[in-house]
């Protein structure tokens, strides 16, 4: 179902929420979406997690410039005016109003949030990890986070997984090398999964690229990551 929430800037951004069966505590997910927006593929993501008892919310972060975007896969006329218009600081801002709603009306315990997120949305839930007492997050091969945040490394709040595509043309190997060198220095716990055999986008099953072996791996390795760390909350 989709829900409306306030933004500290003043805007009104809509979410996508996916919710578990049954009354017992739930942990909260933030689910950060492709460039192509809040479309069925990140709805039924949010589902498979609710289904695996997360409360799932996947705000649509093009609310400033092109709210209910919803543009065809590989169209990147369409999408990336929107995604050059976004900045850290807004994006920063809709994170924080999809974690008040999880840890607000969600009545998700603070230290029970996690982020996951897919392209674009893996550079956010990077962002997310950076700004929010997150207790994990996941990228899927979130492309500029070396070096546009850079600066945002040592601020990572919980444990960062890392999904990248060998044959991904969009990110070179030197880019994901880069975040795990940064990482590293800064002495951030993270983990970085590279499935060689994969191009960009392998998660997504309503895409050309999706590879059905890495996405089942990289599901298990989600599920492991989020399960260890937010059972420590």
């Amino acid at each position: 179902m989709w829900t409306d929430l306030a933004v500290s800037d003043g805007s009104t951004m809509r979410a996508w929420v996916a919710r578990p069966d049954g009354a017992e505590p739930h942990a909260g997910l933030l689910v950060l979406q492709e460039a192509f927006g809040v479309n069925a593929h990140i709805q039924d993501v949010a589902g498979r997690f609710a289904a695996r008892g997360f409360i799932a919310i996947a705000p649509e972060l093009f609310h400033r410039t092109a709210p209910g975007l919803d543009a065809p896969y590989g169209d990147f006329p369409a999408v990336m005016p929107h995604v050059r218009a976004m900045t850290p600081d807004g994006m920063a801002a809709d994170l924080r109003a999809a974690f008040d709603w999880l840890t607000g009306p969600a009545q998700v315990g603070r230290s029970r949030v996690a982020a996951v997120g897919y392209c674009m949305g893996g550079r956010a839930a990077f962002l997310a990890n950076a700004t929010l007492p997150l207790a994990c997050a996941v990228s899927y091969y979130g492309s500029g986070i070396v070096p546009a945040l850079a600066d945002r490394v040592p601020a990572l709040s919980g444990p960062q997984l890392f999904f990248w595509g060998g044959r991904d043309d969009h990110i070179p190997p030197e880019q994901y090398r880069a975040v795990d060198d940064a990482l590293r220095a800064a002495g951030r716990p993270h983990v970085s999964v590279v499935f060689s055999e994969a191009g960009h986008a392998f998660f997504c099953d309503a895409r050309s690229a999706y590879h059905p072996a890495a996405a089942r791996e990289s599901w298990a390795l989600t599920l492991a990551f989020l399960q260890d760390h937010l059972s420590q909350g």
